[in-house]
């Protein structure tokens, strides 16, 4: 009879090389994967921000991870839909609107605060040598958001606005989308606008603090007069129709870098958050929910 020890030995061995096999065939057919980031800051923020999270997955994987600069959510969100872009990291509702108009993404991974939450919000900010107090302070001026498919910087503020009865773009002067959660703030601080949406975790993180520490702003210079509920955090996420051990591969990077790398970790979020956790499509169709109600309210008025 045949040593079980050989047994067992010769089936790890037969597993193995199916493995490697399946590794062979994924890197021959994928030679480049393109991880994306809706452009939340400006390019080179971008870059310098996810550039070490990308040489990262490029040696886990084995194969080159190039990173895309978009010019706008919706590029990524296309982007993916065409299948060019294998990874993106974006905002729940550029999540949810790649999952509406058909992109085959699968949400894996979830921002994770510092002190452990999983949501952040959206604030309005004023100048804080003005007068305002309310939203409601500021009928006839000019607002910015941030871009179509910003969640924190569009569709949370456009739903709270429609609940309290408020059609932007005939309470305020002028909406002007500012491309970028920074530009929002940089619009404000300029005058282009008297207030500006934005996307905040709490007093010890946000686009606005990370500006301070850039140089580009001073938080004390703005102030909140309006927050809405808990979003849920951004996703990051791949195309399903990728090979089931490249996503396999993937999440384990993505859920591990925080150990292998942390400074390419911290580099992403400045120490100011805890590793990535799994999570899945569920903990975005309340979000995908709104998306739809937001865009029912345009059609409405269009």
């Amino acid at each position: 009879m045949m040593n079980r020890r050989v047994i067992f030995a010769a089936a790890a061995a037969l597993a193995f090389s199916a493995s490697a096999a399946a590794a062979q065939d994924w890197k021959a057919k994928y030679p480049e994967l393109v991880f994306a980031k809706v452009p939340d800051e400006n390019a080179s923020g971008t870059t310098n921000r996810w550039t070490p999270l990308t040489e990262y997955l490029s040696r886990e994987l084995g194969t080159k991870v190039t990173l895309r600069i978009a010019n706008d959510y919706a590029a990524v969100i296309e982007g993916q839909r065409s299948g060019n872009i294998h990874i993106a990291m974006y905002g729940p509702s550029a999540y949810a609107r790649a999952y509406i108009i058909g992109a085959k993404v699968e949400p894996f991974a979830i921002e994770v605060n510092g002190d452990g939450t999983k949501g952040y919000y959206s604030v309005l900010y004023v100048k804080s040598d003005s007068s305002y107090k309310d939203i409601k302070d500021l009928k006839g001026k000019n607002l910015c958001l941030v871009d179509p498919n910003s969640t924190s910087g569009n569709n949370v503020p456009r739903f709270a606005m429609d609940k309290m009865g408020i059609d932007p773009e005939k309470f305020f002067s002028k909406v002007v989308y500012s491309g970028s959660h920074e530009n929002a703030v940089i619009g404000l601080a300029q005058g282009t606008c008297d207030a500006a949406f934005n996307w905040w975790n709490d007093e010890k993180e946000s686009n606005l603090l990370r500006m301070e520490r850039k140089g580009m702003a001073k938080a004390a210079d703005f102030k909140i007069i309006m927050k809405s509920e808990q979003i849920v955090n951004s996703p990051m996420a791949y195309l399903g129709s990728l090979p089931a051990d490249l996503k396999a591969a993937i999440k384990k990077a993505v859920l591990e870098i925080a150990v292998k790398d942390k400074a390419a970790f911290d580099k992403i979020y400045e120490g100011k958050q805890l590793p990535f956790v799994e999570v899945d499509h569920k903990a975005y169709e309340a979000v995908i929910d709104l998306t739809k109600f937001v865009d029912s309210i345009r059609k409405q008025k269009s």
